[in-house]
C-alpha cells in the first residue's frame, strides 16, 4: 500500500479540514473542502459605524489554494420580492491555504476607518440588518428566491443568510448583525449545516489575503502599540489544547521571534522571555501572516496584535493555536533567544496520550509529566533542542526526516524503532523539517544519526503531528545501511515471495522498472513464484476502460531478464473496470509471476472477475475449480478493493496453492496523534471481513485435503497483532511467519518513523519446515523503488528443509 502522506495504522490519509457548504432544508450543493464565506458586514458607512465600507470575507482552511477565477459573490435582500435580483461581484486570484480574501462592497458617508486593501471590489450596498450572501461558481446572477430553490442550484458553493433572511442554510439565519457588528464563522471554520449555529455576531475583523487588518498595517510594519498589552503567550495557550481566548482579539502580545517560515503556511514564531511557573502553558505562539511574507527576523523583539484562532490542519487532527490577521511592531533586533527545552529520554514520558474513551482530549488539562503528546502540546511554539538523534524514518520527498530522542525505545536491528502494539506507542519519535535554507534536511536513511544539536520550534501538522521546525540541524552521520540480498533457494526448495511494486504501469519510467526488477532478480535471488501487488492496467491512471496489464508485465519481466533473472511467465484475473479501488483509472490487481523452468502453473479455465473459485475434493487431494481464480469476488467485503488471486502450482510433482492478497487500505482511520483518543480504526471493519473470506476459503481447501500446502501472502495492510490477523488465522488454518522472527526484525514498512508490518506470508499446517526472510531494500531508504520491503519463504514440498 502506498500512503500518500497518508495515513497508516496511524493514519493515513490526512485530509484537509472540511469547510463545507451548509445544507438547506432541501438537498444542497456538495460540501466544499476548502473555501467558505467567513464573515459578512453590511453596516459600513452607516450612522454609528466605524468602518466606511461593507465587506464579505472568504477563508480557506484547505491544504491547496482555492482558485477564484470565474467565481463571484452575490447578494440578495433578506426578504426578496418578485423583482429582487441577485447583485454580482466578480472575483479573481485565489484564497491561499489557511488564508483570507476580502471583497470590499459599497461605501457610506459614515465611519472613519478604511478597510485593509481589498482583494476584490464590488458596488453592492448590503443591508446592515438582513440579507443573503452566496459564493458562486460563475458570474451569472442566481435566480432563486427561496431556501428550497437555492438548495437546488449546484452553482452555490457556500451561502450565509443573516438577520431575518428568507434564504439561508439550516433552521434559521444568523442574527445580531448591525451597523457595528458583523456575522462571522468560528475560527475553526467548522460547518454544521446551520447558519444560526455556524456563525455569530461580533466585532468586525476584516482580513485580506496579505493578512492585513482594518486600520492597521501588515506584519512587521509600523503602526502597532509600542508597549506590551496585558495578555501574554501563556495566557493564550492556556492549560488545555484549546486557547481560552479563542476568537478574541489581543493587543501587544510580547515575544522574541524564534523562527520564520516563508513558504507554505507563512508566518513566524514568538516566545515570551518572562515565562510563568505552569509547565502546562506554552510560552510560544505561531503568528500566521497568510500570503504575506513575514517582515520580521529571528531575534526581533516584537509586539503582536490580532485574533486568537485554533487552526485544524485536517479532520480529526489536533489544532494549532495561533494569532491571525497580525499587526506587528518590531521594538528591537538581535536579541538573545530564550533557552531551548531539552528533549531526551529523561524529559519525554513513556506514556503516549491520555484516553478520552474515543472522544476528544481537547478539554483535558495537560499533564506534560505523564504523557508525551501533552508534553509536546505544552511546548507548542517554543524552542527545543535534541542531541545525537537516530533516524527512524528516511528523508522523504517533502524534505522531512523522522528521528527519535529515545535511542533505546523498541529498537530494530537496523536502526529503526519498532511499532510493537496499539498500547505501546513510541513516544520519542519526532518529524524534523528545516527553516534554514542554508542547512536543508540531509538525505538520510534509517539508522543514520543527526550528530550534535538539532534545535528548532515545536509545530503541529496533519501529517505526523508534532514536529520540530529546525533552525539548526545536526550533522549527518551516515551509518552505511545496506540493502539486503537473500540467499538463493536450493534445488529442492520452492521459493515464494510477495512484493508491492507501488502502482506499476507501462507508462512508468524505465528506471522504476529496472530498480524493481533488480529487487526480484538480485535481492530476492529470483524466486520461483512472486506475488505482485499494485500492478495497474497498461495506461495507469488514464480512465478509459482499459483493464489489461500485458504491456506492463512484459516490460517488467523483460527488465528482470536484463537484471540477470529468469524469463517469468504470469497469470492474473483482470478486474472489472473501476471496481477494485486504488488510484482512479488504474485498475489495480494482484499478479503471479512464476519461473516455468522451475514450477508449473495448473491452468483451469473459467476464472474471471466475478466467478468465485471453489476448492474441490478429489481422490488425489484438493484441486481448484478455476485457476487462476478469485475468492468470492461478488462479496461486499471486496467493495472497491482488490480481490484475492488464487493459483494452483506444481513443484516437483506436488501441488501448492498460493493466495495473493491486497486488503483494503487504512485510509480514513483516525491518527495516533489526533484529538480523538483512543483513535477509531474505521477501515479495520472491511479488512476483518476480507480476512474472514480468505479464512473460509483456506478452511475449505483444508477440508478437501488437510495436508494441502497453502501459502497466503501479500499486502494485508494490517499488523501481526491486529483483529485482521486474528480473523485470518482463526481455527489455526494459517500461521503468520512474521512472528517467527526475532522481535527486532518483525517489520517490512516504515511510516511516521515507526517500523511496522503490513505485508505478510502465512502458511498452512502442512508446511512444517520453512526458511522465511524479510528482505530490506526499500522502506528504510530515502531512495526507494517502493515503500514496501519484499518477503520470501523457501519450503521443501517433500518435507525436507530446515526450520527458520
Amino acid at each position: 500500500m502506498h500512503i500518500a502522506r497518508p495515513g497508516s495504522a496511524l493514519l493515513a490519509t490526512a485530509v484537509a479540514v472540511t469547510l463545507s457548504v451548509t445544507a438547506l432544508p432541501a438537498a444542497f450543493a456538495a460540501p466544499s473542502t476548502s473555501a467558505v464565506i467567513s464573515e459578512v458586514y453590511g453596516g459600513g458607512g452607516n450612522s454609528g459605524a466605524t468602518l466606511t465600507r461593507d465587506y464579505i470575507e472568504l477563508a480557506n482552511a484547505g491544504q491547496s489554494p482555492f482558485g477564484l477565477s470565474g467565481f463571484s459573490v452575490q447578494y440578495l435582500p433578506g426578504t426578496p420580492s418578485a423583482g429582487s435580483l441577485w447583485q454580482v461581484s466578480a472575483l479573481s486570484g485565489a484564497v491561499a491555504p489557511g488564508g483570507r480574501y476580502l471583497v470590499a462592497q459599497a461605501a457610506g458617508t459614515g465611519g472613519t476607518v478604511a478597510l485593509p486593501a481589498a482583494d476584490a471590489t464590488g458596488t453592492v450596498a448590503m443591508s446592515a440588518a438582513s440579507g443573503t450572501v452566496a459564493l458562486v461558481s460563475g458570474t451569472t446572477p442566481l435566480t432563486c428566491r427561496t431556501a428550497a430553490d437555492c438548495a437546488a442550484d449546484t452553482r452555490i458553493v457556500d451561502l450565509v443568510g443573516y438577520g431575518s433572511a428568507v434564504v439561508r442554510e439550516g433552521s434559521g439565519p444568523v442574527t445580531g448583525a448591525s451597523a457595528t457588528a458583523s456575522v462571522a464563522r468560528g475560527t475553526s471554520l467548522a460547518d454544521t449545516d446551520d447558519n444560526a449555529a455556524d456563525l455569530t455576531a461580533g466585532t468586525t475583523t476584516p482580513v485580506n489575503a496579505a493578512g492585513e487588518t482594518s486600520g492597521g498595517s501588515g506584519p512587521g510594519e509600523p503602526g502597532g502599540p509600542t508597549e506590551p498589552g496585558t495578555v501574554r503567550s501563556h495566557d493564550i495557550q492556556g492549560t488545555t489544547r484549546l486557547s481560552p481566548l479563542v476568537g478574541q482579539s489581543v493587543t501587544g502580545v510580547p515575544g522574541v521571534v524564534t523562527g520564520v517560515r516563508t513558504t507554505g503556511s507563512r508566518g513566524f514564531w514568538i516566545q515570551d522571555t518572562a515565562p510563568d511557573n505552569d509547565a502546562r502553558t506554552s510560552e510560544g505562539l505561531f503568528v500566521y501572516t497568510g500570503s504575506a511574507a513575514p517582515a520580521v527576523a529571528v531575534g526581533d523583539s516584537v509586539l503582536v496584535s490580532g485574533k486568537v484562532a485554533e487552526y485544524y490542519p485536517a479532520t480529526g487532527a489536533q489544532s494549532l493555536t495561533q494569532i491571525t490577521g497580525p499587526l506587528t511592531t518590531v521594538l528591537s533586533s538581535g536579541n538573545a533567544l530564550p533557552e531551548a527545552f531539552v528533549l531526551d529520554a529523561a524529559s519525554v514520558p513513556d506514556a503516549y496520550v491520555p484516553t478520552a474513551g474515543g472522544g476528544s482530549v481537547e478539554a483535558l488539562a495537560l499533564d506534560p509529566a505523564a504523557y508525551a503528546l501533552d508534553l509536546y502540546e505544552s511546548l507548542e511554539g517554543t524552542r527545543v533542542t535534541m542531541a545525537d538523534t537516530r533516524v527512524t524514518g528516511a528523508t522523504t520527498a517533502y524534505d522531512e526526516v523522522w528521528v527519535t530522542v529515545k535511542p533505546q525505545e523498541n529498537p530494530t536491528g537496523r536502526g529503526g524503532t519498532l511499532y510493537a502494539s496499539y498500547e505501546d506507542q513510541n513516544t520519542g519519535r519526532l518529524k524534523v523539517m528545516s527553516l534554514n535554507a542554508a542547512q536543508p534536511v540531509p538525505v538520510a536513511d534509517v539508522g543514520d544519526v543527526l550528530s550534535g544539536s538539532t534545535t528548532g520550534v515545536v509545530d503541529y501538522a496533519s501529517y505526523g503531528g508534532y514536529n520540530v521546525q529546525a533552525t539548526e540541524l545536526g550533522a549527518l552521520k551516515d551509518n552505511g545501511l545496506q540493502r539486503e540480498v537473500t540467499r538463493k533457494q536450493k534445488r529442492k526448495e520452492l521459493a515464494v515471495a510477495t512484493y508491492n511494486v507501488e502502482n506499476l504501469d507501462a507508462a512508468d519510467t524505465q528506471a522504476k522498472f529496472d530498480t524493481l526488477a533488480q529487487g526480484v532478480a538480485v535481492s530476492l535471488s529470483s524466486p520461483d513464484v512472486v506475488s505482485l501487488e499494485e500492478i495497474q492496467d497498461d495506461n495507469g491512471a488514464v480512465n478509459d476502460g482499459t483493464v489489461g496489464s500485458e504491456a506492463t508485465l512484459k516490460r517488467f519481466t523483460d527488465a528482470i531478464v536484463a537484471a540477470g533473472g529468469p524469463q517469468y511467465a504470469w497469470r492474473y484475473v483482470a478486474p472489472e473496470n473501476g471496481k477494485d479501488g486504488g488510484e482512479p483509472g488504474g485498475n489495480i490487481r494482484n499478479v503471479f509471476l512464476f519461473n516455468p523452468d522451475r514450477v508449473d502453473f495448473v491452468d483451469r479455465p473459467g476464472g474471471d472477475a466475478t466467478t468465485a473459485v471453489q476448492a474441490l475434493k478429489t481422490k488425489k487431494g484438493a484441486t481448484l475449480s478455476v485457476s487462476p481464480g478469485r475468492i468470492n469476488p461478488t462479496s461486499t467485503a471486496w467493495d472497491s478493493s482488490r480481490k484475492p488471486l488464487v493459483g494452483e502450482f506444481r513443484f516437483r510433482g506436488e501441488p501448492v496453492f498460493v493466495i495473493a492478497n491486497h486488503f483494503a487500505s487504512k485510509g480514513g482511520d483516525q491518527s495516533l496523534h489526533g484529538r480523538y483518543q483512543e483513535p477509531v480504526r474505521s477501515s479495520e471493519t472491511q479488512r476483518v471481513r476480507q480476512a474472514e473470506e480468505v479464512n473460509t476459503f483456506v478452511t475449505s481447501l483444508l477440508k478437501a485435503d488437510r495436508s494441502a500446502r497453502v501459502v497466503t501472502l501479500g499486502d494485508l495492510n494490517d499488523f501481526a497483532f491486529s483483529p485482521t490477523m486474528k480473523a485470518l488465522t482463526s481455527g489455526k488454518v494459517l500461521r503468520p511467519l512474521i512472528t517467527t522472527l526475532p522481535a527486532g526484525e518483525q517489520y517490512s514498512y516504515v511510516y511516521d518513523g515507526n517500523s511496522q508490518t503490513l505485508d505478510h506470508i502465512l502458511t498452512s499446517p502442512a508446511v512444517r519446515r520453512f526458511d522465511y526472510d524479510v528482505v530490506h531494500i526499500n522502506a528504510e531508504f530515502a531512495d526507494q523503488a517502493s515503500d514496501h520491503d519484499p518477503q520470501i519463504v523457501r519450503i521443501d514440498v517433500k518435507g525436507q528443509g530446515h526450520q527458520h
